[in-house]
């Protein structure tokens, strides 16, 4: 047997395993907020009002109140900032097993690091706009709570209540940790490297989901209603799509080769479509509807409810 045939034998290099190329390439990254909490539970003598209210046993009624209107403008506001934030760090990451963690790239870190602090600058501005409003909303509350109002419960200002907030904590086991006790550390090894096959698997059927889903609904929209006549369907349905198509070649980590083609095949569809395309011609409709089609037949086996491999913990 000759050296070069040896090598097309040989193992898959480090480079060729998903789970190592995400390890190589990848970071941990947590977002989390400090945010006000909205609800308090009654006291004991507020459930013993509200049960003989409802002819109850004060002992089984659970019950909170809610202490401000979040439907205000400038509660919204507030809201819609965590929500992009939550929306952006999502789509810029992967899904690793580890509540609360995900996967950055550490290309997107100077970027993410960028976005988030623009969001935070965001988040303090709405907050500044909610502060004023606050002596309305408790006015309200007051109002709208009755006996159940207490003062106690709302802070003399809200400016220090919401907070933005992000970090990139290591996943790796600590070189320290290999000095101190080689067995703990390649302990700590196995379990990294178990939680990386498991984010392969994670972001694998993210992606069949979040495709699946997309596929399905843009089909759903091309077909006719019940009179024969074409569903109105918005953009979005279109540019959904595209959009995942961007976020699948970045993030993409080789996985999985039958998706990488079905999305190929979805994208050459959609190459060169606009949406308007789709609302004026009902032959084009009809065609894409059926090839689209055939890319969901084709997907529905891979969108599997996988249960969740074991993860070795970290030992306390």
């Amino acid at each position: 047997m000759t050296l070069e045939r040896r090598r097309t034998r040989a193992a898959p290099t480090v480079e060729t395993q998903p789970a190592d190329r995400l390890r190589h390439t990848m970071t941990g990254v947590r977002l989390s907020f400090s945010w006000f909490g909205l609800r308090r539970s009654l006291t004991p003598g507020q459930k013993t009002q509200a049960a003989e209210a409802l002819d109850a046993a004060g002992d089984v009624l659970a019950a909170s109140k809610k202490l401000l209107d979040t439907k205000h403008p400038a509660f919204q506001a507030v809201a819609a900032v965590k929500h992009q934030a939550t929306s952006y760090w999502k789509a810029i990451t992967l899904p690793f097993p580890e509540p609360g963690l995900r996967l950055i790239r550490q290309a997107d870190i100077e970027p993410f690091h960028t976005k988030l602090t623009e969001l935070s600058s965001e988040l303090a501005d709405a907050v500044t706009e909610l502060d004023r409003a606050y002596p309305e909303l408790q006015a309200a509350a007051a109002e709208r709570l009755g006996q159940l109002y207490q003062p106690t419960d709302y802070p003399r200002s809200l400016r220090e209540e919401f907070a933005l907030m992000w970090e990139f904590p290591a996943v790796e086991p600590p070189e320290y940790l290999r000095r101190l006790s080689p067995e703990l550390y390649e302990r700590e090894c196995q379990r990294v490297t178990a939680q990386f096959n498991e984010a392969v698997a994670l972001a694998e059927q993210a992606f069949c989901e979040e495709f699946g889903g997309l596929v399905s609904h843009l089909t759903e929209r091309l077909a006719g209603d019940a009179d024969g006549q074409p569903k109105v369907f918005r953009d979005s349905a279109v540019t959904n799509l595209r959009t995942f198509f961007d976020r699948f070649r970045t993030l993409n980590v080789g996985s999985n080769a039958e998706l990488e083609s079905l999305v190929d095949q979805a994208q050459q569809l959609l190459r060169g479509v606009a949406p308007q395309d789709l609302r004026a011609s009902d032959a084009l409709r009809s065609r894409i509807r059926e090839q689209l089609g055939e890319v969901q037949t084709a997907l529905e086996p891979l969108i599997v409810d996988r249960p969740r491999r074991n993860i070795l913990r970290r030992p306390r």
